[in-house]
């Protein structure tokens, strides 16, 4: 029996699921994947919600976006089709305080006016698995996770295969996967390719398509030199090329070209009781936009040094340690009628730690401190502190904690031609957050669970007469929210159902922009078996993004958007080795912008073939 944590709604392997030493026969096996800074009593109070694999490849998904386009507390905007920039909101923050990560190393861009990531470019050929942290279930992982944090997994798939598909515009989708297995080690080769033009990202129906190509690799390698001891490395190359369309207006010659690289190299130590992780890491961005022969260069590099111990020190207390250093630099050289530059170096060493208390049967407390000695704004401490307690089908969690962001290159560094000099002077933003969480496990087949939660930010980074500076008044930035998910499993039927309802405020108390009060939707698998088609898969997906303010792309005044429901088909059917795969994304064609001013794709019918 394998009991997995693959689920959209927020899911971890019930406690006592799994037990040893029983003697009905049946083997047991249970598999959890270590999480930075956490230990045995302190796994509770860090929920997260994971789309696996099979989800991925179920659901048809091209890019980072289609993955995530179903998760409760994330808000996406993409100005325009597929390799358009893209921002994630996370529970009402902005889209710079989610923290983005690959195997659990931070990988957002310096390079960038205010450290966002952008998901447009990031394309899920090679991606094994996707780890999502709401809010307070973040903290332990540091700075600029306010909101929350996307984790990324490359790691090892031992299921060699080849898939393509394509829809009747020639856009296509190639991915390979090849391992090798040895006595003590394995490497694995994945590689993907995506091709794709649909709509103009500022145009009409009647203009030129904007065309995306990216190329991903993924190369994994692990050699187990003694049994509990892992020698392992992962390479991640990516080069996404997009053709964009100008702030105001649909145009051509203006092209984008994205390259991204990440190397980890790590040893894993795990006994019975303890657990030892040592990585170095390097990751480099090389950006670079042609507009009418107009070159826009941005890079930025990071290197670091990783270790992370847990313990089980008895029936009753846990513990972890650890520390990270990473030292940043980048530079961008920004032309045309708007011109702006940076160049500079940060670097920031964490210490963080963990302990967890079994103080009853089925009740822990955990406690969480890190402390960041940034270059700029010196040590920042933040602490989270969680109660986790089940009584017989219910499970119950209280938790508080703090986070900050710290400012980036460009706000401290940066200039442009508007007069804009960067301030050295900037403190960290801080953020302060209380939630409540509880799950019911009616039966085997039927879970509800919901969050609440109420945060603010103080000191946050805004700009003002032409410079970026912490705000003074005192007036914090304010979210809070609920959410729900009721989750069905029964034989091969899984139906989840999710909503939320979110309220994020600005100074003067007006919502902010992009951020619907109101999201909700389905998800629905099941499989079929008759007599004409045999087995076959069902795959549908329902999402309602609710009305939200924007600001108008050519007055620039705020307006109301409308709400957008969106639906997505797909059957897929085994043939021997194989399996042919049919989606129709968007099926009731609905036309829509998000930002204002970006049209979005509308109807695609796409067959692919998996061998």
């Amino acid at each position: 029996i394998l009991f997995s944590k693959n689920s959209l709604a927020n899911n971890k392997v019930e406690r006592n699921s799994c037990s040893w030493g029983k003697l009905d026969g049946t083997t047991c096996l249970e598999i959890i994947k270590h999480t930075t800074n956490s230990s045995k009593f302190t796994n509770d109070g860090i929920n997260k919600i994971i789309i696996s694999k099979k989800q991925i490849d179920n659901m048809g998904a091209v890019d980072l976006i289609d993955a995530l386009s179903s998760v409760t507390d994330l808000n996406i905007t993409q100005s325009g089709p597929k390799g358009q920039q893209a921002s994630v909101f996370m529970r009402g923050t902005g889209s710079n305080h989610v923290l983005v990560m690959i195997n659990g190393i931070p990988i957002n861009d310096q390079s960038t006016t205010q450290g966002l990531h952008d998901f447009g470019v990031d394309f899920i050929q090679t991606i094994q698995q996707i780890e999502i942290y709401p809010g307070s279930s973040a903290s332990h992982f540091g700075t600029n996770s306010i909101g929350g944090a996307i984790n990324i997994i490359l790691t090892n798939d031992y299921k060699d295969q080849f898939f393509i598909s394509g829809d009747k515009d020639e856009n296509y989708e190639l991915t390979g996967n090849k391992a090798f297995i040895y006595d003590n080690s394995s490497l694995n080769i994945k590689l993907g390719n995506v091709n794709n033009k649909t709509v103009s990202a500022r145009g009409s129906l009647d203009d030129e398509k904007d065309e995306v190509k990216n190329y991903s690799t993924n190369i994994n390698y692990e050699n187990y030199v003694k049994p509990n001891l892992r020698l392992f490395s992962t390479v991640y190359l990516r080069q996404t090329l997009s053709e964009y369309d100008g702030s105001a207006s649909n145009q051509k010659e203006y092209d984008g070209d994205n390259k991204m690289a990440t190397i980890h190299l790590g040893l894993n130590n795990i006994g019975k009781n303890q657990k030892q992780n040592s990585i170095i890491y390097y990751t480099t961005y090389d950006r670079e936009y042609d507009e009418e022969g107009i070159i826009d260069k941005y890079q930025s590099e990071v290197l670091g040094l990783k270790y992370d111990l847990s313990k089980t020190i008895n029936d009753k207390f846990s513990f972890g340690l650890g520390s990270d250093y990473k030292y940043d630099w980048g530079y961008f050289d920004n032309k045309g009628s708007y011109s702006a530059s940076t160049k500079g170096n940060l670097d920031n060493l964490a210490v963080y730690s963990n302990l967890g208390i079994n103080l009853f049967p089925n009740s822990n407390l955990s406690f969480f401190l890190r402390n960041d000695n940034h270059k700029q704004t010196g040590n920042n401490s933040s602490y989270k502190i969680n109660l986790n307690q089940i009584i017989g089908k219910f499970e119950f969690g209280l938790s508080r904690m703090t986070g900050l962001r710290n400012p980036t290159l460009y706000e401290l560094y940066g200039t442009d031609n508007y007069g804009y000099s960067g301030n050295r002077n900037l403190k960290a933003e801080r953020s302060l957050t209380n939630e409540f969480y509880a799950k019911y496990l009616a039966n085997n087949n039927l879970k509800l669970s919901t969050t609440l939660f109420k945060s603010n930010i103080n000191n946050n980074i805004e700009y003002l007469s032409n410079r970026y500076v912490n705000d003074a008044d005192n007036v914090d930035l304010n979210q809070s929210g609920i959410n729900g998910n009721i989750e069905f499993k029964k034989g091969k039927t899984n139906l989840n159902l999710f909503g939320s309802l979110l309220s994020s405020n600005k100074e003067d108390g007006s919502n902010q922009l992009r951020r619907p009060e109101k999201t909700y939707g389905i998800n629905i698998s099941k499989e079929f078996n008759q007599k004409i088609f045999e087995k076959f898969n069902l795959n549908l997906s329902y999402d309602h993004y609710g009305k939200h303010f924007d600001t108008h792309s050519v007055n620039f005044n705020t307006i109301e958007m409308d709400s957008t429901d969106i639906v997505n088909i797909g059957l897929s059917k085994k043939i021997k080795s194989g399996q042919i795969y049919f989606k129709v994304s968007n099926l009731l064609k609905e036309t829509y912008q998000r930002p204002h001013g970006y049209n979005q794709d509308g109807r695609i019918i796409k067959l692919g073939i998996r061998y």
